[in-house]
Parts: structure tokens; sequence; C-alpha cells
């Protein structure tokens, strides 16, 4: 029942890798979540695509398998980053690549996962604040007039602290009961949704 239990906690982003198939339409963040304003819409604005939370809950995935340091710097990278991100994007200056940026971040944290790869701590920062600020900026651009433009920034970088916070969460259980096969699992599931999205956009 234990080992069933842990299974689980992961089945969550390999069912949304599959929806990244099956309903391609989701797949992208950047889609309104209707006439809420402010903090309230920001928070929704991550979750309203699987390429968001795919790479959210790697990021926090690959975290917890570097350990040490990492475990807390790779995703307080990625959170400040987007968050200045946001702001560029706020500002309506211009970021080239942004949608291929984001499915690019879900494929390569999602080989990182699979393949457990360990860099230096300043190299794998180096990586997640690259996609953070295409993350980022994407929350920015489409923040909605009549949003509270700080509001609505602390809502998404919370959004995204929880997707990572989900991630370490989950390897670290199934780390202590002896199911780290399962994270590199839904890392290879991950890669394979940012194939999917790369090919379909």
């Amino acid at each position: 029942m234990k080992v069933r239990t842990h299974r689980l906690i992961l089945l969550g982003p390999i069912v949304l890798s599959l929806a990244t198939y099956l309903l391609p339409s989701l797949a992208h963040a950047h889609v309104g979540v209707g006439d809420t304003v402010g903090f309230a819409r920001g928070i929704g604005h991550p979750l309203g695509g699987v390429d968001h939370i795919l790479a959210m809950v790697a990021v926090g995935l690959w975290a917890a398998q570097c350990g040490g340091r990492a475990l807390w710097f790779i995703p307080a990278t990625f959170v400040l980053v987007m968050g200045l991100g946001g702001f560029v994007g706020a500002m309506d200056i211009a970021v080239p690549f942004v949608e291929q940026g984001i499915v690019l971040s879900v494929l390569v944290l999602g080989v990182l996962v699979a393949a457990v790869v360990r860099l230096p701590l300043y190299a794998g920062a180096l990586i997640v604040g690259l996609f953070a600020v295409f993350h980022g900026h994407a929350h920015g651009a489409e923040m909605p007039a009549n949003a509270l433009g700080l509001a609505y920034g602390v809502g998404f970088v919370l959004a995204t602290a929880i997707l990572h916070a989900l991630g370490i969460g989950a390897a670290l259980v199934t780390r202590r009961f002896g199911q780290s096969g399962l994270v590199r699992v839904t890392g290879g599931a991950i890669a394979m949704s940012g194939v999917y999205l790369w090919l379909a956009a």
C-alpha cells in the first residue's frame, strides 16, 4: 500500500503530460482564466497551461535530485528571474522566442530529471534562470489591463513556488521509500511532452 501511495504522488505530472497529447489547446500557459483581477488572476495564469505546470514541477524534481544547496537555490533562482522577466513583459519590452523557450524548457528540464543530470550549482542556476525569463515574460506580457500589477506578480510567483515545492516534495518522498526511479519516469514523460509541444507548435 505504501509503495502504491508513493507512485500516486507522481501520477499528476504524468497525467498532465498525457494531457498535452490529448488536449493540445490546454498545453500552453498563456490563456485567460476568467474575470478575476490582481492576485487571483496572477495565481490562475500559471495554472492555466500544462507547459508551465510541467516545467515548474520538473524544476522541483531536478532540484531535489541534485540535493545540497541546489535544493533551494535552483527553485529560488527560477522564481527570482521569473519575477524579473514578468516585469520586463509587463513593460511591453520584447523578448525573442518566448514560446519556443517555454516549450524547450519542458523538454530540457524533463531530460535533466530523466537522466538525473548533476551540474555545478551555478551552471544549473544559469539553465533554469534562462528558462525563467521566458516563463516570466509570458506571464507579465499577458497581464490583463485591469489587473493590479504587484498583486498579479505576487500571484504568479506564488503559484510557481508552490509547483516547485510539489516537485521537491514528490522527489523527496519517493526517495525516502526507495522509489526514486519513478522520478526519472516522470522526467521522461515531461520530456516527451516537450517533444510533442515542439512538433505541434
